[in-house]
Parts: C-alpha cells; sequence; structure tokens
C-alpha cells in the first residue's frame, strides 16, 4: 500500500469520526450518518489496499 493511500484512508476515517460526532452532539441524524458512512469507506479502502499488498507479495513468493 502506498503511504498517500495509507494517508487518504486514515484522513477518511478520522473525518467520519469528527462528523458522527459531532451529528452526536448537535443531535444532526444525517451529519452522524455522513460520519458512519466516511468512517467505513476508509477502513474499506484501507482493507483493499491490504488485499492488493498480499496479492503481491504471494506474486513474488512464486517467482522466487
Amino acid at each position: 500500500m502506498g503511504a498517500d493511500d495509507k494517508i487518504s484512508n486514515k484522513a477518511e476515517q478520522i473525518k467520519g469520526k469528527a462528523k458522527k460526532r459531532v451529528g452526536e452532539a448537535t443531535g444532526d441524524e444525517d451529519m452522524r450518518a455522513e460520519g458512519r458512512t466516511d468512517e467505513a469507506s476508509g477502513r474499506m479502502k484501507e482493507a483493499g489496499e491490504r488485499v492488493k499488498d498480499a496479492a503481491k507479495n504471494v506474486k513474488k513468493a512464486f517467482k522466487s
């Protein structure tokens, strides 16, 4: 996983957490839901990058 992807995915998760907390504090259910979505999206992208990295490692292992 590239450093840019790691940073971007983590930033999306943090942004989601912040939106979720603001939504909870203000009673804004739309913002809270948006925050949960952003947070989950960042986690899913991060998981996808890990799968790609694992596939690359397997490919390298078979080439050796």
